[in-house]
């Protein structure tokens, strides 16, 4: 009796050991993917129209080409590589334009980093140039501490860092390096 159950308890081990040695495999290529995966876009949209409101009215409004969606990251964002046009509208409804060549968009922080050639045009034609500049969507807010050039309508200011609402009533340059008083 004691042998029939050693055997049958060997027929048992032996089964287990057989079928787990077959189910091993080389994941390693497996593994591979994963990572290649997980850091490619998980979805590229074009013609894009991206729109941000508070209490049902549209405060922002992002326009692009192309963009990649890295939602799938650990800290997730939208990357615009072909360039992107941000609306940002007032209390008013008075629509200011952002227009950059690349733009980021952090989905846990709401905010919009925008880059190379960025230009702002607000309502009232105020034109700010720079090279970055950050929108954050919850404060509505404007900043930037790359060099500036900010024209009004009576001067040209030059200087390292901008600051300002979205509604551009207490626009700021910061460090200012120079002002040109324009003439009529």
């Amino acid at each position: 009796m004691t042998k029939r159950v050693t055997y049958y308890i060997l027929n048992i081990v032996t089964v287990i050991t057989v079928t787990m040695f077959f189910s091993c495999n080389d994941s390693f290529k497996q593994v591979q993917k994963i990572g290649i995966s997980e850091n490619e876009p998980i979805g590229i949209e074009y013609k894009t129209n991206l729109k941000y409101t508070d209490s049902g009215k549209v405060i922002a409004n992002l326009l692009s080409n192309k963009y990649l969606d890295y939602s799938n990251r650990d800290f997730p964002f939208y990357e615009f590589t072909d360039g992107a046009t941000l609306y940002i509208y007032d209390k008013e409804n008075r629509k200011s334009t952002v227009v950059a060549d690349y733009a980021i968009v952090y989905n846990e922080t709401n905010l919009i980093d925008m880059q190379n050639n960025v230009v702002i045009t607000t309502h009232d034609n105020r034109v700010l140039k720079t090279d970055q500049l950050f929108y954050d969507q919850s404060k509505e807010w404007l900043y930037t501490n790359k060099p500036v050039s900010f024209k009004t309508e009576e001067d040209l200011i030059n200087g390292n860092g901008f600051d300002s609402n979205s509604e551009f009533t207490n626009a700021e340059v910061l460090e200012v390096t120079g002002i040109i008083t324009l003439e009529d």
